[in-house]
């Protein structure tokens, strides 16, 4: 990148003396920021056609900026464009090189606007490309998770409280509970696109613009829905970003919880789930080990996240209105959380895509922690019996189970009928795991049948 010192910065006539070089490397954006090339070429030609809209630009100067600046846009695409520190960011890059090309109808192109209004668009429609291409990448997650629930919709495992057997599960169930965990998400994605398509192009550096500019015309040039009605917070504004890093948080935050799970479903001493060898490493002195590199990196990541909302936030706290370069500091928090979530659903998406069950090992487990008591005390209510005096005859039931370590369906009939006459020989019809999860057939529960139907709503509700 180039650090040429004899580069003309637009701003310089108020200054005698050049900026200090470490001033200019501390100060300039471009190393990161040049990722919003497309966006910032699309505000300037959008911008170019409103200004020949209302007259400030002719036909000629429109279509010479626009010439100029797709050709820069294949410029940078090849990887043959000059990026100058001494230029600082993206914005005076483009505008220095449309200059160099097409002369002083260069000059024009900054008419009516401010570097504070052009990088609040460059961002908001930054943000919103990749927010459409997170949603796609979501909803991919989404139908991996939905499909394996469909297809395992009777498979039987523990379901735990306080990671403790509580009762029989599916696992297509479970694989739903996540779902929604992601419905929710990309509901919130939705929503949160909404405040970021609106448009602070117009309000110039604070106060708006003396030019008669046309911003409707510029937002439907650019596909926003709305437009920002205040200057002052039009280029100021950041809550559009922090809401996104909120949301990122809050789906990073479910991603963990996945991740934990499948870290302890994939150990021996669980043994439920193979990750492929894709997604796993292996140890450098331990040659058995085959480590859930991918769910462990997307918990670790999950802290990173979350740094970059409270970054976001905390840069955001003391700033008076309007413009600050403090502002310059939102860029990479965001740019680096926008990577970060596409990377961890891509990964999740292809290995959920590609797990493997080990529905025997689930099962062994379920049998395992009297998971079907909570069942018996329900038979017993059913019976008659007042459900805090169920409660206290299965208990002592459990009681026994412990002690002869036996599960409550491998218990003689006399044995379970010692603790309540009221028990009869159709006790083991609840007592079995099918039957557990069976008798849950009710929406939202975990029945087969349910699982079956909420699979099928998850997928339409995806489109």
């Amino acid at each position: 990148m180039s650090t040429d010192k004899t580069i003309e910065k637009p701003w310089t006539g108020r200054f005698n003396e050049p900026t200090d070089a470490f001033v200019e490397a501390f100060g300039a954006s471009v190393g990161f920021d040049q990722r919003m090339y497309k966006q910032d070429i699309a505000g300037s030609i959008a911008h170019a056609k409103m200004l020949a809209h209302v007259g400030v630009l002719t036909t000629k100067e429109r279509d010479d900026i626009v010439r100029g600046l797709s050709k820069i846009e294949a410029e940078i695409q090849a990887g043959d464009f000059p990026w100058s520190i001494a230029l600082e960011d993206v914005h005076m890059n483009i505008e220095a090189r449309l200059t160099d090309a097409i002369g002083i109808t260069g000059k024009k192109l900054h008419t009516g606007r401010s570097r504070n209004d052009q990088v609040a668009t460059d961002v908001r429609l930054y943000l919103r490309d990749e927010i459409d291409t997170i949603d796609a990448e979501l909803k991919r997650l989404q139908r991996a998770l939905v499909e394996l629930a469909e297809r395992e919709a009777a498979t039987i495992l523990p379901g735990f409280t306080h990671l403790q057997t509580a009762q029989p599960i599916t696992f297509g169930h479970h694989m739903l509970a996540w779902n929604e965990m992601l419905q929710r998400d990309n509901e919130r994605l939705a929503d949160c696109r909404k405040r970021v398509n609106v448009m602070p192009l117009g309000s110039a550096a604070l106060a708006g613009t003396t030019y008669p500019i046309d911003r409707e015309f510029t937002a439907k040039e650019l596909g926003f829905d709305d437009i920002c009605r205040n200057s002052l917070d039009g280029v100021s504004d950041r809550d559009f970003a922090i809401e996104f890093l909120s949301w990122a948080s809050i789906l990073l935050m479910h991603m963990s919880r996945f991740s934990e799970e499948l870290v302890l479903w994939s150990s021996s001493q669980f043994d439920w789930v193979d990750l492929g060898d894709a997604f796993c490493t292996g140890s450098s002195i331990m040659p058995q080990k085959k480590n859930p590199d991918v769910p462990e990196l997307v918990r670790g990541k999950t802290g990173r996240v979350f740094g970059s909302l409270n970054a976001m936030l905390t840069i955001m706290k003391g700033q008076p209105l309007a413009y600050n370069k403090d502002n310059q500091e939102d860029k990479e928090p965001l740019f680096d959380t926008i990577d970060t979530v596409k990377g961890c659903l891509k990964v999740y998406a292809d290995m959920m895509a590609q797990i493997k069950l080990k529905p025997d090992n689930m099962r062994e487990d379920a049998l395992c922690g009297f998971a079907t008591a909570t069942d018996l005390a329900d038979y017993l209510v059913r019976k008659g019996v007042a459900f805090r005096d169920a409660h206290e005859i299965v208990g002592k039931a459990v009681a026994l189970g412990v002690e002869t370590e036996r599960d409550l369906s491998e218990m003689k009939l006399e044995e379970l009928q010692a603790f309540s006459d009221a028990i009869g020989d159709d006790v083991f019809d609840v007592l079995t795991l099918e039957g557990s999860v069976a008798a849950r057939n009710h929406l939202g529960g975990t029945a087969p049948e349910q699982v079956k139907v909420a699979a099928k709503r998850a997928i339409e509700l995806l489109g």
